[in-house]
């Protein structure tokens, strides 16, 4: 039971919220097998332990755009807002969620966590070394290299949209 939870399933709830990679609070609740109101109502108990920047509570505007993104009309009702956890907030819910899951959960969720930390340092590394060898090489590389670095970037919020537009 060391590996409760395959790493690609928690990869798959991270999200990018406000700059900073976090889960929602209805995730975790789904991981740690508590409802979602059981997991809100002991971090509410323990409120001093979760800082602004451990945890934070979505606005309408994020929960429509994440609804959008994800294809969904609805989720399942929700009438409060989602509450997103930073690593530091998911670190800190085991000290809130004491069972033995929670625990378990919680480790595959800082191994995850520091996967794709290890995975982001790796694409800086790379981009660092694509950049020493197009200052070393003349400009007939010069479309090879500026191909490289477009694959490297992260999308555009107009290369992302989905759709049609109204003309």
């Amino acid at each position: 039971m060391d590996q409760l939870i395959p790493i690609e399933g928690i990869e798959a709830r991270i999200l990018l919220i406000r700059g900073q990679k976090v889960m929602l609070d209805r995730d975790l609740a789904e991981l740690y097998g508590v409802e979602t109101n059981q997991l809100t109502r002991q971090v509410r108990r323990n409120i001093v332990r979760f800082p602004a920047d451990f945890m934070f509570q979505l606005t309408r505007e994020e929960v429509t755009n994440l609804m959008c993104h994800f294809g969904t009309s609805s989720w399942g009702g929700t009438r409060k807002l989602p509450f997103a956890f930073t690593e530091q907030g998911v670190a800190m819910l085991s000290s809130v969620l004491n069972s033995k899951r929670a625990i378990l959960v919680n480790i595959q969720i800082m191994r995850t966590f520091t996967k794709l930390r290890t995975i982001l340092a790796s694409h800086e590394d790379l981009r660092k070394k694509i950049e020493a060898m197009e200052n070393k090489y003349d400009t007939q590389f010069k479309v090879v290299f500026d191909a490289i670095k477009s694959l490297m970037s992260p999308l555009t919020k107009e290369q992302r949209e989905i759709g049609f537009r109204k003309g």
